[in-house]
């Protein structure tokens, strides 16, 4: 039995292509998608189409539910973002999908996908934590947070995704993995990048596969969709994100919200400037 679990494609379409071929060449019994189908990327409809037309099972990601909560203007979200230029890559992303018709299929995905065969090691898959779609597994994961997540959700193999970045931990007699990133890597590896488990013997096996794909042709087409010139600092900020294969956004919006700032074109060129070593390749 060989399972494949791709995450965080956030509308890279030339990334998701290359892994459905590499999962292809690995004879794959069974795929899951472990959420952030959208979002960050300009190919959403692409990555949709695409997925659909394979029937696989999907769990919901933060940035899936962040575009069902943007069409409907969900309370949950701040509502000065709504009229903020730097949400503008948010909102095209949103309108996209939602002209689509897909904002339907995105809110019914479930937040778990476990796999029971008779005789192997049960699996969770989870875009986060069972619990919570960002509460990701990472090197900051405790012995504490651990415990608390298998005791409320019992299962011998934990999988998943969100924070962009392969690990692999065993605690006890369970397993917990992060499966990287499709088309957002941010571990400074520009592959596309996803989880290959194999049943051997009673044992899931876990294996990173990094697989090569057209970055330039990803990146091209934040302009040929016209995403870089309508989506604003976002978008651009999504840009730069896939061509250093790091996260940029969060650390930016954090740096921002602590001191009180607005997040501007103005206040990015400082950030570049504070945090300069971030944007060298390698």
């Amino acid at each position: 039995m060989r399972l494949a679990i791709l995450a965080d494609i956030h509308g890279n379409l030339h990334a998701l292509e290359a892994v459905l071929a590499d999962v292809e060449r690995q004879h794959v019994d069974l795929m899951v998608v472990n959420g952030d189908l959208v979002n960050r990327g300009p190919n959403n409809l692409g990555v949709m189409a695409r997925l659909q037309g394979l029937g696989l099972a999907a769990t919901l990601g933060n940035h899936d539910d962040l575009m069902r909560k943007w069409v409907a203007h969900d309370p949950d979200l701040p509502n000065s973002w709504f009229g903020d230029p730097f949400w503008e890559g948010t909102a095209w992303c949103a309108s996209q999908l939602a002209r689509g018709g897909w904002i339907d299929t995105l809110a019914a995905m479930p937040l778990t996908h476990r796999i029971a065969l008779d005789g192997a090691p049960s699996v969770l898959i989870s875009h986060g934590s069972p619990r919570h779609y960002r509460e990701g597994y990472g090197h900051f994961l405790t012995d504490e947070i651990i415990s608390e997540i298998v005791q409320m959700h019992p299962a011998d193999v934990l999988v998943g995704s969100h924070t962009h970045r392969p690990m692999e931990r065993r605690w006890g007699g369970h397993l917990i993995l992060n499966s990287g990133a499709v088309g957002a890597p941010f571990n400074g590896d520009p592959h596309a990048q996803y989880l290959l488990l194999t049943l051997e013997e009673q044992s899931w096996l876990p294996e990173f596969r990094r697989v090569p794909y057209d970055r330039e042709g990803a990146l091209q087409a934040f302009h040929e969709l016209n995403f870089l010139e309508e989506g604003g600092l976002s978008a651009h900020i999504f840009y730069l994100e896939l061509e250093f294969a790091r996260s940029f956004l969060t650390p930016f919006f954090m740096w921002t919200e602590e001191r009180g700032e607005a997040q501007t074109w103005e206040r990015w060129e400082a950030f570049k400037v504070a945090f300069g070593e971030t944007f060298r390749e390698g």
